[in-house]
């Protein structure tokens, strides 16, 4: 087993990139081992660590198909349906309310 090279926070080396960085150069993982880690410390709790990968062996995004594109728009109207009032509450509902915020507000009037 290896150990992970440590940088600070704005300090990588060239080549290694996190996943948001890679994803915004239209690349992915793909299967590869974290590279190295970013530690930023923090005064009252542990650091933030970010990965790194490498982008040499990075591969690209998966292209959207219509069939994809579709599953992921009736999964996020799946979030948006309420299951108290069944209507579409027009924003992603809570999962800590489980309803539209109106029937959320009504249920804790009605147990008060």
């Amino acid at each position: 087993m290896s150990t992970l090279a440590v940088y600070p926070w704005r300090l990588a080396p060239d080549g290694l990139a996190t996943r948001r960085q890679l994803r915004a150069l239209g690349l992915r993982p793909g299967g590869q081992d974290v590279a190295a880690q970013l530690e930023r410390p923090r005064r009252r709790r542990g650091p933030l660590v970010a990965y790194l990968y490498r982008i040499d062996r990075a591969r690209p995004v998966r292209p959207m198909t219509e069939r994809r594109a579709a599953a992921l728009a009736k999964a996020n109207a799946a979030r948006r349906w309420c299951r108290a009032c069944r209507s579409d509450a027009g924003y992603v509902i809570p999962a800590s309310l489980g309803m539209c915020v109106p029937c959320a507000d009504e249920s804790a009037h009605l147990a008060a």
